[in-house]
């Protein structure tokens, strides 16, 4: 997944390199890669107000003070009060500041000159348009809109598998907080950074189009009830009259009970990793506690809403005895479905196998003993 994280990555590393030139380069001047672009901005904007320096570069309040501070204790820059309004400070540079700046452009020329080593001029240009396109973008960046939309990242926009009975479409939500090895979705738990988002209202479009055809949507992932986003999309999702099913692990029995309570979902199908001894190990993590787990089970079982349990089979992680296991802890349960292992480029872990036909059927037949309605699907 190291690739998932260059932009990330790459920032850092370009952040923390240009941090050692700058302060290598700068310690005559007794300033680093903190000080100077506030040094060159405010020789370039003379009187410019602290509150503007923060806008053009997108700067904190507390960064800012310091900053300023420092430069003003060394003797480079001056703030007066601003000359219609006294309680505005303006920033000006001083005779000493003037005296090295020649210096400083030419030391921010070299790092330049670093960067852009071996590069054509063409490939400069385009790394120069599109790093101000990408600048924009990041400095547009609206929180109360990010947190206010349901992060999806794939649709599928036609199933007859995935919705028991209905002819459905499938949205993918990313995010989970499993790491399951053999999870075949696994772009959408360590979510690339280059990784496609769908836009809702497109989404939500293309289920106004598609009332009089399908009859429900799959809600899968990723882990959807990890989303606080979840809840509302629903309701619009709803308001257009489909069923919904929703496909979970079963960590938040308190978000899938708020969502069942007001009607908004109305089939779960909940994904049964393992027996309770080997969970954590085939979910990926390094330890589990069961309880979140165990009420979401507890309160399927008691009837609330249409459900399912369902395991993804792996030679690598089930046997004879761990069906036996599951068979004995689900017992009593509506439906319990047996699913192969599918091998694909997106896999979390590589080389892992699918069972024979004929080991499922021996696995289904052990369970059944418990949950007489068991099947394979898949086969």
């Amino acid at each position: 997944m190291e690739s998932s994280n260059y932009l990330l990555m790459n920032n850092s590393i370009l952040y923390r390199c240009a941090q050692k030139f700058y302060d290598k380069q700068l310690e005559h001047y007794q300033i680093g890669a903190g000080q100077i672009l506030f040094l060159i901005m405010i020789y370039e904007n003379e009187g410019i107000t602290m509150q503007n320096l923060a806008c053009k570069g997108a700067f904190d309040k507390g960064t800012i003070t310091k900053g300023i501070q420092k430069l003003e204790e060394l003797g480079y820059v001056k703030s007066v009060p601003g000359k219609d309004d006294k309680r505005v400070r303006q920033l000006y540079t001083s005779d000493k500041t003037k005296n090295i700046i020649s210096e400083l452009y030419l030391i921010r020329r070299q790092w330049w000159e670093r960067l852009t080593k071996n590069l054509s001029q063409e490939e400069i240009d385009l790394f120069e348009e599109v790093q101000a396109k990408i600048t924009q973008n990041a400095m547009q960046y609206d929180v109360e809109e990010d947190e206010n939309s349901l992060k999806i990242f794939g649709m599928q926009k036609l199933t007859l598998l995935d919705y028991p009975g209905k002819m459905a479409c499938t949205i993918f939500t990313g995010g989970c907080n499993f790491r399951c090895p053999f999870c075949h979705n696994g772009d959408l738990v360590f979510l690339p950074e280059n990784m496609a988002e769908m836009n809702v209202e497109d989404i939500l479009s293309f289920l106004k189009r598609r009332v009089s055809i399908l009859e429900g949507v799959c809600i899968s992932g990723g882990e959807p009830l990890l989303q606080a986003q979840l809840t509302p999309f629903l309701r619009k999702v709803k308001a257009l009259g489909y069923q919904i099913k929703l496909d979970s692990n079963g960590t938040n029995p308190d978000k899938l009970k708020e969502l069942v309570d007001e009607g908004l979902i109305d089939y779960v199908a909940m994904d049964i990793k393992n027996d309770p001894e080997h969970y954590a190990e085939t979910a990926g993590i390094h330890s589990i506690d069961m309880t979140q787990i165990e009420k979401s089970v507890q309160y399927l079982m008691q009837g609330n809403i249409p459900y399912e349990f369902r395991t993804t089979i792996v030679k690598e992680y089930h046997t004879k005895e761990t069906m036996e296991a599951i068979g004995k802890w689900l017992k009593g349960a509506n439906a319990y479905y047996l699913q192969n292992f599918e091998d694909g480029e997106c896999v979390i872990k590589k080389g892992l196998h699918a069972c024979e036909k004929e080991e499922l059927e021996t696995f289904a037949q052990i369970v059944r003993a418990y949950i007489p309605n068991t099947a394979i699907r898949g086969i």
